[in-house]
């Protein structure tokens, strides 16, 4: 259980990171007038909420683990 926080912070960070450089590509894809722009924008939304989600569940991992050392 207690790599199970490890796994989804690391993973939640990696993906989150993602999902804000993809957002950087729609910026750039939408000031050169790419039409693609607004399906960049709406990829970066769904990995960068994908990325809090994971971070949110290893927060919720770790304090089941303190709550289960806590006499």
């Amino acid at each position: 259980m207690e790599n199970k926080w490890m796994r989804y912070s690391i993973a939640g960070l990696l993906i989150f990171g993602m999902g804000l450089s993809i957002l950087g590509e729609a910026i750039m894809l939408k000031y050169n007038h790419s039409d693609n722009w607004v399906l960049w924008g709406t990829v970066a939304l769904i990995v960068t909420n994908s990325g809090l989600c994971l971070f949110g569940q290893a927060v919720i991992e770790k304090v089941k683990i303190l709550s289960k050392k806590e006499p």
